[in-house]
């Protein structure tokens, strides 16, 4: 008789059976007590509209509470000086691997940050060239921009058998940072013309600069110092007297009988203004800064920010400022040619980390490209980099986006990086909207169904096709396709852009058709940017919106920026007679114990700082006593608690109806904000909100040309069509609508397409095909007529 044998697998391992992230009653922000099941080692994609909780699930729960317990296991010295992070409002959060956050915030914009100092692939070049450059100049220092020159010679006193010697000693530091620019690249002059008339006197109210009004302190200072004659015209100041009030070195002086320091108008512009962030300045400065101030190439290092002697050694005739300034794909296949077996596994990384460049589409960047340049999606792939060739596995990768600012063509090479990471044995969470990576996903989480109060509950969990039979907003949108426009709008004129070479440009010459929808479009890294903001700056009769992050605290929201609280305030102030300062959070309407925030930060040194409500105005952040002041029955508080299409209504009509508040609130619901609260803080409004936002500001000034940098960025398959239909609206109100865009939805809907390429960098800079995008389809002569044409159907 044959014995059988023993069939049974061996039981599994206790270890494995921890295959998923388990999240049990999230309650951030949004989310109404989300409970879900992520699986490990998976793609998983999270969908849904602006506003419906997904970066609230993934970035502020789970991702959150990753980073959070890894800064647990540091000591309380190291933890001292780490950002602390408060537990997110979740009952249990079981599972979680280390989270590395791969987001869309910009790249520092400190100006000596560049694509290569990002990276580390500056670091490997200095070296390179102090190992092998020639003439030889010194240390990898001597190759950084960063590094000062500096020497120094004196006594120093040693202790030697017993005796104290004094002994001569020079030391010296060779750096590379140029010294007229300090490694900036570029040097900035002040046009004294705009600080002061010449022909007056001070006295006769010569300073010109914005807050130097005569009488005021900021006047007298010099008007009084005594180092000059005051009433005699500036331009008959001798040489010495010049000096003493454009360069003087700070001194103490007394003004009036008040101790002051006073020193040079030119240094003390540059303390006071200059060193501020130009986005942080209030409109009046902003606009003196931009008409005083002159950005030039530093004529010394011709804008390489390298001292000569950097420069001048070697590697086959390429010296360092050469090799940064190759665009990276160049530079990847001069140094695959270098064949030195001194230095080869420093050529072996360094050739990894620029092809890691290129398999990620930003082959086209230079390694001396400013990162504060760089777009959010830009930014986010030069952090990817990072992470592909690392030797990490069983962590969580969490994207935001990834294919913003991507063409069709580039998506599919971003999916493939997704993939790999997954492949290595990563768990990876992406927020997405673009149908062809959530068509790649091996599990979608699908948030809804409506953004703010009427999203945070999971529609759907499955697969693509469950997603797609599911019907949720998602599932029902899924296969929408825009159709091509059966006639197109006839220009009314064109806007000729002639020679444009900016950046990758080649001499471009193209008309611009006005009072129509125009689509720039191309590659990433073809030229669009360069073509449009280059050549159409913002200013007279041009509304130019880009992707620049939108500065506020968390006291700033929807209202503030808008500027939708003044008329508000007015309207209170005006029923009851009452001052309007009383009606705001950050004047004298704040609650004396919050301060206005509606919150109480407590600080527990190296512990988890904490937010608890205000107790006394019970997060409504007015003192009681304003809270008594009604308009329309509602309260300030209630007011501003509203969401956008509920006060609509309120300013619309009765007794509470104010106009200026209502055109306001009718632009924030045109592009697709009705369901953002007044008072929601900026901070926690998504990266498409906030551009749209800024939309909202923009549509009231008075321009027959408006620039659009890819509104599509953070929307909802669903919203795009809403956001088609205020186009349209601009353009049907006798506007010029420019878009830069990779939506093919835009695409199609577009009156006409300028399509730049054929490649990235210097392989693009050219125009490819100019007209409908009819006969773009047709044509199919494009990387973009391509994909237009199978997402059309043509």
């Amino acid at each position: 008789m044959a014995t059988r044998k023993n069939t049974q697998t061996p039981a599994r391992h206790a270890a494995d059976s921890h295959d998923l992230i388990r999240v049990h009653g999230a309650r951030v922000n949004n989310l109404k007590d989300v409970s879900i099941e992520i699986p490990k080692r998976r793609l998983t994609v999270f969908t849904g509209v602006s506003g419906s909780g997904k970066s609230s699930l993934v970035f502020d729960t789970i991702a959150a509470e990753s980073q959070r317990l890894i800064n647990e296991t540091y000591s309380a010295f190291v933890q001292g000086f780490m950002p602390t992070l408060a537990r997110p409002e979740v009952d249990v959060l079981d599972g979680l691997t280390t989270a590395i956050i791969v987001d869309q915030q910009r790249m520092g914009g400190d100006p000596r940050s560049t694509v290569g100092t990002a990276t580390d692939a500056n670091a490997m070049l200095r070296i390179l060239f102090s190992r092998l450059g020639k003439p030889h100049i010194g240390s990898p220092k001597a190759f950084s921009f960063n590094v000062a020159s500096i020497s120094g010679a004196g006594a120093v006193t040693v202790e030697r058998g017993g005796q104290t010697v004094k002994e001569r000693r020079s030391f010296s530091i060779t750096g590379g940072m140029c010294p007229r620019c300090e490694g900036r690249g570029s040097v900035t002059d002040l046009d004294l013309t705009q600080l002061y008339d010449d022909s007056k006197s001070l006295n006769d109210g010569a300073l010109t600069v914005p807050g130097y009004k005569p009488g005021g302190w900021s006047y007298r200072l010099y008007s009084e110092s005594g180092l000059y004659d005051a009433d005699k015209p500036i331009r008959r100041y001798t040489k010495r007297e010049l000096h003493d009030f454009l360069h003087r070195e700070p001194v103490r002086m007394k003004i009036a009988g008040i101790n002051m320091t006073y020193e040079g108008l030119v240094p003390r512009i540059q303390k006071s203004m200059l060193a501020k962030d130009r986005e942080s300045m209030q409109p009046h400065i902003r606009e003196f800064v931009d008409r005083a101030v002159t950005f030039t190439t530093c004529p010394d290092c011709d804008g390489t920010r390298l001292t000569e002697a950097a420069r001048s050694s070697k590697i086959r005739n390429v010296s360092i400022a050469d090799a940064c300034a190759m665009q990276i794909s160049d530079l990847a296949a001069w140094v695959d040619s270098l064949d030195e077996p001194s230095v080869a596994p420093l050529l072996a990384t360094l050739h990894h980390t620029l092809e890691s460049f290129v398999e990620i589409g930003l082959g086209y960047l230079s390694l001396d490209r400013p990162a504060g340049t760089l777009s959010g999606g830009e930014a986010q792939r030069v952090k990817m980099i990072r992470h592909l060739g690392s030797s990490l596995t069983d962590t969580t990768y969490v994207f935001d986006e990834p294919t913003t600012g991507l063409h069709p063509h580039d998506i599919q090479r971003m999916n493939g990086l997704l993939m790999r990471l997954r492949d290595k044995g990563n768990t990876v969470l992406v927020v997405e909207h673009k149908p062809e990576t959530i068509a790649i996903a091996d599990h979608v989480v699908d948030l809804g169904p409506g953004a703010g109060t009427a999203g945070g509950t999971v529609c759907f969990e499955g697969t693509v096709d469950g997603l797609r039979k599911g019907g949720t907003i998602t599932g029902r949108h899924f296969d929408d396709r825009a159709a091509l426009k059966g006639t197109v709008r006839k220009p009314t004129g064109v806007l000729p852009i002639r020679g444009a070479a900016t950046h990758n440009l080649r001499d471009v010459d193209v008309d611009i058709p006005l009072g129509v929808l125009t689509v720039i479009t191309g590659v990433a890294g073809s030229g669009k940017s360069s073509l449009i903001h280059g050549s159409i700056p913002a200013g007279e009769g041009v509304v130019s919106i880009d992707q620049a992050a939108i500065r506020g605290s968390r006291r700033s929201n929807p209202a503030t920026y808008t500027g939708l609280l003044d008329p508000i305030r007015k309207a209170f102030a005006k029923a009851h007679g009452v001052k309007p300062a009383l009606f705001s959070a950050n004047s004298e309407g704040a609650c004396p114990t919050c301060n206005g925030a509606g919150v109480v930060y407590t600080d527990l040194a190296m512990m988890a700082g904490v937010a608890t409500t205000c107790e006394d105005c019970e997060g409504k952040r007015f003192q009681a006593s304003v809270l008594d002041y009604h308009l329309g029955g509602r309260d300030i508080s209630e007011v501003l608690a509203m969401p956008v299409t509920e006060a609509l209504e309120f300013f619309g009509a009765g007794q509470a109806a104010t106009p200026a508040a209502h055109r306001i609130l009718d632009r924030l619901a045109d592009v697709g904000l009705g369901y953002v609260s007044l008072g929601q803080p900026l901070t926690t409004l998504s990266g498409g909100e906030r551009q749209r936002l800024k939309l909202a500001t923009h549509m009231s000034d008075k321009g027959g040309v408006y620039v659009l940098d890819e509104p599509t960025t953070g929307l909802h398959l669903a919203d795009v069509e809403q956001l088609l239909g205020l186009l349209d609206r601009l353009v049907d109100s006798g506007k010029s609508v420019i878009v830069i865009e990779h939506h093919q939805a835009v695409m199609a809907h577009a009156d006409w397409i300028v399509d730049l390429g054929p490649g990235a960098g210097h392989d693009g800079g050219r125009i490819v095909f100019e007209g409908t995008p009819a006969d773009l389809v047709a044509a199919r002569s494009t990387l973009t007529g391509e994909h237009l044409a199978a997402y059309v159907g043509g």
